[in-house]
C-alpha cells in the first residue's frame, strides 16, 4: 500500500515539476520577447534622435548663413544710403523737405528686419510631443528699392503652422468648408520642414475631402484636429468606394488633437442594400488611409460612420492609440477598423463599439497587432500572416474572435501564424469561432468548399462567459482542413442556466493544452 502511495506522490511531484518547468520556460520566452520589443523601440528612438540632431545642425547652419547674408546686405544698404544722402545735401532744397531724385527716379527705403524664434515639437521621438526652442526661420520683410533694384529680395518664409480658419473655414455647422480645408492642406503640403495643420474647436460641415500627397519638402506633417467635423448627408457628393476624409500617398503624418469625425450615418444607413445586392454601391468610410507610411493616429473619435469608421489600404508602419469608435448596434456595415494589404500595423488602448465588425482584417496583411477594448473581432478572406490580438475585452457581442472565409473562394491562399491571447469575453454569443462557410449575403450562388488554408493559429488564455451553449466552434473547410489549431487555457462558462458550455469541431486538427472549458471536441 505504501509503495502505491509513494508512486502516486512521485507521479504528482513529477507532473508538478514539469508544469513548473513549462511555466518557467514560457515566462523566459515572454521576457525575451519583451526585451526584443524594448530594444527595437530603443533603436527607433535612437534613429529618430540622430535624424533630428542632423536636421537641427542643418537648420542652424542655414540660419548662420542667412544671418551673415542679411548682415552684409544691411551694411551695403547703409553705404548706399550714405552716398545718396551725401548727394542730396549738396542740392538746393527750398522747402526744407528731403527729396532724393536722379533722372526722374525716386527711391523709397523701407527696411525692416524681423528675426523670429519659433517652437517646434519633437513628436513621436518618445511617444509624445516635447518642445524644443530653436531658431527655425527668419521671417523677413523685404526692403523695397523702387526704380533701381531690390537690395533685400527674400519673401517671408512660412513658420510651418496653418489654421483652416485662415483659409476661410467657418465653424457654424452650416457652411460647407471643403474648399477651405483643401486650400489649407495644399499650403501645408507644399511647405517645408515640420508642418502643423490646425483645425480649432468648433463644428465644421464638410463634404468629401482628400488630403493627398506626396509632400516632398515636408519632414513631418501633424494635423491637430480639435474640432467636431460633420459629414454632408448628400450622398451624390461621394464617389464609389470613397472615403469622406481620405489621407493618401505620403510619409510622416500624425493625426491627433482629441477631435471628432461624425459621419452622420443615420441618414445613409437606409440606403445600404449590400446584404441583398452584391453589386451595391458602397457608402463612404469616415477616415480612409491609402498608401501611407509612418503614420500615427492618436486621441481621435469617430462616430456614426456611413460605412467603415477607419480603413487602411496599402499602409505600412501605422500606429493607432486612444481611439474611440461608436455606432448603434443595428447600424449596417459600420466596421470599426478595417485593414487591408498593410503591414506593421499596431492599434492599442482603444475602445470600439459598432453595429458590425469592430476590427476586420482583410487580405494581404502581415504583422498586425491589436491591443484594444473592443466589442467584436473578425479575421477575413485571404493572404494574412503575423496577426497578434492580445489584452482585449469583448462585451455583449454576437462574435468574439471570428475567423471567416467564404465558400468557393477564388484561388488558393493562406491565413497563418495568428495569435489571440489574454482576451476576456463577457456574455459573448460566439466567443471563439472559425467559419469557412461564411456567406455575407442572403444567399450565395455556390457553397463549394473554401480554398483558404488556415494553419498555425493560437488561442491562449481566453476566459469569460458565453451567452450560447456552443462556446467554441471550429468549422473548417472540407476541401482544405485547418491545421495546427492550438487552444491553451480556455475557460468559457455558459452564462445562463445550469448547462455547461460545449465545443464543436469539423475538418480541423486541433491541439488542446491546459484548462479546457468547454471540454475539447473530437
Amino acid at each position: 500500500m505504501s509503495l502505491r502511495i509513494k508512486a502516486v506522490v512521485d507521479k504528482f511531484v513529477q507532473e508538478l515539476k514539469e508544469a513548473l518547468d513549462a511555466d518557467i520556460q514560457d515566462r523566459i520566452m515572454k521576457e525575451r520577447e519583451m526585451q526584443s520589443y524594448i530594444q527595437e523601440r530603443e533603436r527607433e528612438v535612437a534613429e529618430r534622435e540622430a535624424a533630428w540632431k542632423a536636421e537641427l545642425s542643418r537648420r542652424e547652419a542655414e540660419i548662420a548663413r542667412q544671418e551673415a547674408r542679411l548682415k552684409m546686405e544691411k551694411e551695403n544698404l547703409e553705404k548706399e544710403k550714405s552716398v545718396l544722402m551725401g548727394t542730396a545735401s549738396t542740392q538746393d532744397n527750398q522747402d526744407g523737405a528731403l527729396e532724393i531724385t536722379k533722372g526722374n527716379m525716386s527711391f523709397e527705403f523701407s527696411v525692416k528686419l524681423l528675426l523670429s524664434l519659433s517652437i517646434f515639437c519633437l513628436e513621436d521621438v518618445f511617444g509624445r510631443g516635447r518642445g524644443l526652442l530653436g531658431t527655425t526661420a527668419f521671417c523677413v520683410e523685404s526692403t523695397k528699392l523702387q526704380g533701381r533694384r531690390n537690395l533685400l529680395h527674400d519673401k517671408a518664409k512660412s513658420c510651418g503652422r496653418f489654421n483652416v480658419k485662415t483659409f476661410g473655414a467657418v465653424a457654424d455647422d452650416r457652411t460647407d468648408n471643403s474648399n477651405a480645408f483643401r486650400a489649407a492642406w495644399k499650403k501645408a503640403c507644399n511647405s517645408t520642414g515640420r508642418v502643423n495643420l490646425v483645425i480649432p474647436n468648433g463644428t465644421y460641415l464638410l463634404g468629401p475631402v482628400k488630403f493627398a500627397g506626396p509632400c516632398p519638402k515636408v519632414s513631418y506633417l501633424t494635423v491637430r484636429m480639435k474640432g467636431y467635423l460633420k459629414a454632408t448627408t448628400d450622398l451624390f457628393k461621394y464617389g464609389f468606394s470613397s472615403g469622406w476624409i481620405e489621407f493618401g500617398w505620403m510619409e510622416g503624418l500624425t493625426l491627433t488633437g482629441g477631435g471628432t469625425f461624425d459621419g452622420q450615418g443615420a441618414h445613409a444607413w437606409p440606403y445600404n442594400n449590400c446584404i441583398t445586392d452584391s453589386n451595391c454601391k458602397l457608402l463612404p468610410t469616415n477616415l480612409k488611409f491609402v498608401a501611407m507610411n509612418k503614420t500615427v493616429v492618436r486621441g481621435i473619435t469617430s462616430v456614426n460612420s456611413k460605412l467603415f469608421h477607419i480603413a487602411l489600404v496599402g499602409c505600412h508602419n501605422f500606429k493607432g492609440s486612444k481611439i474611440k469608435i461608436s455606432a448603434p448596434a443595428k447600424s449596417p456595415n459600420t466596421d470599426g477598423i478595417h485593414i487591408e494589404r498593410s503591414s506593421s500595423v499596431y492599434f492599442s488602448r482603444s475602445h470600439i463599439g459598432t453595429g458590425d465588425d469592430c476590427v476586420s482584417i482583410g487580405q494581404g496583411n502581415s504583422q498586425v497587432t491589436i491591443k484594444a477594448s473592443v466589442v467584436d473581432l473578425v479575421m477575413a478572406s485571404e493572404d494574412v500572416s503575423g496577426l497578434v490580438v492580445r489584452d482585449c475585452i469583448m462585451t455583449g457581442t454576437m462574435n468574439g474572435i471570428r475567423i471567416k472565409t467564404c465558400p468557393n473562394s477564388p484561388g488558393r491562399s493562406a491565413a497563418t501564424n495568428m495569435t489571440f491571447e489574454n482576451i476576456v469575453m463577457r456574455n459573448v454569443t460566439n466567443p471563439i469561432i472559425i467559419d469557412q462557410s461564411y456567406c455575407p449575403f442572403t444567399s450565395c450562388t455556390s457553397m463549394a468548399p473554401s480554398k483558404v488554408k488556415l494553419s498555425d493559429i493560437y488561442f491562449k488564455n481566453i476566459r469569460g462567459t458565453s451567452s450560447s451553449e456552443v462556446a467554441v466552434a471550429l468549422e473548417c473547410s472540407k476541401g482544405t482542413p485547418c491545421q495546427n489549431i492550438n487552444l491553451e487555457d480556455v475557460h468559457l462558462d455558459f452564462s445562463s442556466g445550469d448547462k455547461r458550455a460545449t465545443s464543436m469541431c469539423r475538418n480541423v486538427r486541433a491541439k488542446f493544452t491546459g484548462t479546457q472549458i468547454p471540454p475539447p471536441c473530437s
